[in-house]
């Protein structure tokens, strides 16, 4: 039978100390410019710099960002994913017909990176493949978590900041495990596997 370990046997436990790779090491560690470069062209999005590649348990999912229309959050989703903040948070809030929700630290919708966004309502409407953030009632709330719509919604026009759309695979958005109830929290929920801004890979 495994053991829980307690406190005072926690504290034992120290992590190994890594060894600092060596240069000749970490140059053959770095990929070629021409590999980088046809890994962002396979993915034919119009600025690398602005689209994102969203994998899924079922496949990848391209996200192009709108920063002319939500220039602060496009600015800090790019800040948390190049933090891998986004890389194995849950999506703990699904609705069938309506959006899948992530970017809780806790996967319970209850938490977030701590920093508060302005909200930027702008005219881009709710519709199949929008992504959105996430906020409380204070219009000012948003912070981490965001959704992506699996059908038009716009009763959300005007009022959460759109700053995104899915332009492939959301058929596999589409496969994302849905929740119970009203609320739409998951059991076991699925996991974003990795969340990358394209022109950095």
């Amino acid at each position: 039978m495994t053991e829980l370990l307690k406190d005072n046997k926690t504290a034992k436990l120290n992590k190994p100390d890594t060894r600092k790779l060596g240069g000749s090491t970490t140059e053959k560690l770095t990929q070629s410019a021409t590999r980088s470069k046809k890994e962002k062209a396979k993915y034919k999005v119009k600025d690398t710099e602005n689209s994102l590649v969203l994998k899924l348990k079922d496949g990848e999912v391209l996200i192009e960002m709108f920063a002319d229309d939500a220039p602060r959050h496009v600015a800090r989703i790019k800040e948390l994913v190049r933090e891998g903040f986004y890389n194995g948070l849950k999506f703990h809030r699904v609705i069938d017909g309506f959006m899948a929700q992530t970017g809780c630290p806790y996967g319970t919708g209850t938490g977030g990176s701590g920093k508060k966004l302005k909200g930027e309502f702008n005219k881009r409407p709710h519709l199949r493949g929008t992504v959105s953030m996430a906020r409380a009632m204070d219009p000012d709330s948003a912070d981490s978590q965001f959704f992506i719509c699996f059908a038009d919604a716009p009763w959300l026009n005007g009022q959460y900041t759109v700053w995104g759309e899915v332009t492939s695979g959301m058929e596999f958005v589409d496969m994302i495990k849905r929740g119970r109830g009203a609320n739409g929290m998951v059991d076991n929920p699925d996991e974003i596997v990795s969340l990358a801004v394209i022109s950095d890979l």
